[in-house]
């Protein structure tokens, strides 16, 4: 009988996003008329901007002809793209970062799990804890860790940990790692890094050899000018990082699926036995040996978020979740809520009232208000007592949301705000 990957039987407490569908779906049978409202999973509401759509159905009408049907594209994406991209996130930021360097892909998501089909098995591992879950359990599904413990930290992983008492920013690591995951905007306490912080890591894993894995997926979200939007931004970065991108969040390609990672020319790792190699001819092998690249059509779509109206539209659709999330920043504090995030990142992270773990405010915040969030503890150990609002969704029902939140009085009065 044919034998199974058994490291996935170490995912006992099943993956978080299915976890919280069952929960809702146990409770939309038993009540099926109770008008829920999502603020838990990260995905859009609004339409793709107008450029993106009207570039999309023009590629479409080529397609139908002969002089402009497209087949196979390579598999690294379309060079019209990769340079738009290079020109408008990164060199125009000072980053530098050329065409060549940058891959697209169908998400960020697949790209920050299939990163380590390139990298060895025995590398140290450091996330943060709190942590977007699929860092931890590409690598679990990988067989890098051992068991989980009963708080759920995986053995072989280093964990660290960031709460309000750190800013929400990690410490460095105090004993050595090879691969380091970075979020920022992070996902899914909303916290930033500033220069000097990410210099920090930069000067770190470039002193020990380490490689940052950087996931820059909520970046357009950045309000505050001072802050990078690039790890290659940071002098050094390109010696040590590798940086992950997404279409998703700024111009609503979720259901269209298109993203980007950048590998540096130059940046290196070594075998086994300790010979340097290139690791942008391995992903590049990989890709082309793995993946036949991302459709002309959303690839044409995506190039349209660099025309002036599509800039406009983007800038747009971030403004109006980013005032969802002051809304709920701001509805949550006045409930009587500990508030963080919300500001630079379209997630509000809260502590949970007193009494209250995150999977036990997860229940009753469906109960009594029918809003359905995000435990804080299925992120990581360290994110227990907290819980996660998207301020992805309507202003008609992010503000019915709050209105709910406010007359379920899920908040004892005596609850500060941060």
């Amino acid at each position: 009988m044919v034998q199974v990957n058994g490291n996935y039987l170490k995912l006992k407490a099943g993956y978080l996003f299915p976890e919280i569908a069952r929960r809702v779906k146990a409770f939309a049978a038993a009540h099926p008329d109770a008008p829920l409202i999502r603020l838990g999973i990260g995905d859009v509401t609004e339409p793709l901007p107008a450029a993106c759509r009207e570039a999309m159905k023009a590629a479409i009408d080529a397609m139908g002809t002969a002089e402009g049907f497209y087949g196979y594209g390579p598999e690294q994406g379309y060079l019209w793209l990769r340079e738009a991209i290079a020109r408008h996130d990164f060199q125009a930021r000072g980053c530098a970062i050329d065409a060549e360097e940058i891959f697209i892909s169908d998400g960020s998501k697949c790209d920050s799990s299939n990163i380590l089909d390139i990298l060895g098995p025995d590398n140290r591992i450091a996330v943060t804890d709190p942590v977007y879950p699929v860092y931890v359990d590409s690598n679990v599904m990988a067989g890098r860790t051992g068991e989980a413990d009963a708080s759920g930290r995986y053995g072989g992983l280093t964990y660290l940990p960031i709460t309000a008492d750190n800013g929400f920013i990690a410490p460095l690591p105090e004993q050595p790692v090879d691969l380091i995951y970075l979020c920022f905007p992070n996902n899914p306490t909303g916290a930033v890094a500033t220069r000097a912080q990410l210099q920090q890591w930069v000067d770190h894993a470039r002193a020990t050899g380490a490689l940052i894995l950087f996931d820059a997926a909520y970046e357009a979200f950045i309000q505050d000018p001072e802050l990078p939007h690039s790890i290659y931004e940071i002098e050094g970065a390109r010696d040590c990082a590798i940086e992950f991108r997404s279409f998703s969040k700024n111009a609503g390609f979720t259901g269209t699926r298109c993203a980007l990672t950048v590998v540096p020319r130059g940046l290196m790792g070594t075998t086994a036995a300790g010979e340097a190699v290139e690791l942008w001819g391995l992903w590049n092998r990989r890709q082309s040996t793995k993946f036949n690249g991302v459709s002309y059509i959303v690839q044409r779509g995506a190039e349209a978020v660099y025309s002036a109206a599509g800039q406009a539209e983007v800038k747009a659709l971030v403004a109006f979740y980013m005032e969802n999330a002051a809304i709920i920043r701001r509805e949550l504090a006045a409930a009587g809520l500990q508030v963080y995030g919300g500001e630079q990142a379209p997630y509000v992270w809260l502590k949970t009232p007193a009494g209250l773990d995150s999977w036990a405010f997860f229940d009753r915040l469906l109960e009594e208000a029918n809003v359905v969030g995000t435990p804080g503890s299925g992120f990581g150990a360290a994110g227990e007592g907290y819980f996660r609002l998207s301020a992805f969704n309507s202003r008609a029902n992010v503000e019915e949301a709050m209105a709910r939140i406010a007359r379920a009085s899920l908040v004892p009065a005596s609850a500060g705000v941060a």
